[in-house]
């Protein structure tokens, strides 16, 4: 199991969620991913790609500057 970063911090919508996706297809299943976001809609974003395409939403947390998620890849 591997754990990666991804800062897309300064990144509008749609841009935060598109690159998370497809960061993701590059991962393999239950590997772990940290999000870094600055763009408010990511709080909404995020949490629906997670439930629409199978990932786990381990952690969402508001940071100084925006917010930090932690993904596991689904199936």
């Amino acid at each position: 199991m591997s754990e990666i970063t991804l800062d897309l911090k300064g990144l509008k919508c749609p841009l935060p969620v598109l690159k998370t996706r497809k960061a993701l297809t590059r991962l393999a299943t239950g590997d772990r991913m940290t999000v870094l976001t600055t763009d408010p809609m990511a709080e909404i974003d995020i949490p629906h790609l997670c439930s629409q395409d199978g990932h786990t939403l381990l952690s969402a947390e508001k940071t100084a500057t925006g917010h930090s998620f932690l993904l596991s890849k689904g199936d």
